[in-house]
């Protein structure tokens, strides 16, 4: 018997694509998959892509069910699983892919999700300097958010390394539709998503204070907008340089030196731009950079799965880490294509 995990909210697009992942994993066993509505069912009822698991049932999301798991993943809506938490064993190895512990001001969290803070879990984002050996260390870690991994990748290195400003950085980022989970909602249906591109959030997304503190960018404005396609992200960050005359080798040369090594975080070649296509069903992210000929601006491209990297990808290889095993098993840095 390998290491047993067990994922709360497994029915919904997240929870799904780690039941996937994790059918491929080396090392880890599924040995209870929980869903609020769908519990008795089946799971290739509701994931029939899902074939392994044919015999598999949903169960009731309770701590009495998740507790006997080596580790827990929490695939829950923002907000539901602090509660769940406070019923499971102080002991228990834990990694949310939820919003209710990445935050550390409790201000931030009451002004973009509203209601109390939970905490601060350690964030789960291995590329950040540090953070590797923490979450290595940790029982209790908080995924990334899947807008905030696009950002964060494509901005940290350059505002660390003091090449571009902290205080004027501008996000336009397009997301598919399962970035917005799999609730029926009106504006995701396919005849109102289909031959249209359309903002959301605008000024006020979530993810906004998870970029800022997680890139020391002290201001940041986001205009998200939803693509009509079902998953992946393509973010373009600008931001102004901290010297004129800024080259985009220089920018290049900052995020070489920052991913050189990762196995999921690439710098395209200087004439190639990301694609979501390029990262669907990976974990990988793809970068480009280049300097705006007007304004001087540096942007940069990133483009990810907001399922894989910006979700249950992240959440594998920080399971990973957790508990001493290879960062990569379970995982490519291969897209699917076309």
């Amino acid at each position: 018997m390998g290491i047993s995990v067990a994922v709360a909210g497994a029915s919904g697009y997240a929870g799904g694509e780690l039941l996937r992942l994790l059918a491929g994993h080396p090392d880890f066993e599924v040995v209870a998959a929980t869903a609020h509505g769908n519990a008795g069912q089946p799971v290739t009822d509701i994931h029939p892509q899902l074939v392994s698991y044919r015999d598999l049932v949903f169960t009731g999301t309770s701590a009495a069910v998740l507790a006997d798991a080596d580790l827990i993943f929490l695939a829950l809506p923002h907000g539901a699983s602090a509660a769940l938490v406070a019923q499971l064993p102080s002991q228990s190895k834990v990694l949310d892919l939820g919003a209710d512990f990445r935050l550390a001001d409790a201000g931030a969290w009451q002004r973009y999700y509203g209601g109390a803070h939970a905490g601060t879990w350690t964030y789960g984002l291995p590329e950040l300097p540090g953070q590797r050996a923490a979450i290595a260390a940790s029982d209790r870690v908080a995924n990334t958010g899947c807008y905030a991994v696009s950002v964060i990748t494509a901005l940290a290195p350059l505002i660390a390394a003091g090449v571009v400003e902290a205080d004027d950085v501008v996000v336009v980022a397009a997301s598919g539709t399962s970035g917005a989970g799999r609730s029926a909602k009106l504006a995701l249906l396919g005849s109102e998503v289909m031959a249209d591109l359309s903002a959301y959030k605008v000024g006020a997304h979530q993810h906004v204070p998870e970029m800022l503190q997680a890139t020391g960018a002290r201001t940041l404005s986001m205009t998200p907008l939803l693509a009509p396609m079902a998953r992946g992200i393509l973010s373009t960050v600008t931001a102004r340089p901290s010297s004129t005359g800024l080259g985009v080798e220089q920018v290049r040369e900052v995020l070489r030196q920052a991913y050189d090594g990762e196995p999921f975080v690439h710098l395209l070649p200087a004439d190639r731009q990301p694609h979501t296509a390029a990262t669907l069903g990976s974990n990988s992210v793809q970068l480009q950079a280049a300097v705006d000929l007007d304004s001087g601006r540096v942007i940069i491209t990133s483009a990810l799965d907001n399922l894989g990297k910006g979700a249950a990808g992240q959440a594998i290889q920080n399971a990973n880490l957790m508990l001493g095993l290879d960062e990569t098993a379970g995982l490519s840095a291969n897209g699917v294509a076309p």
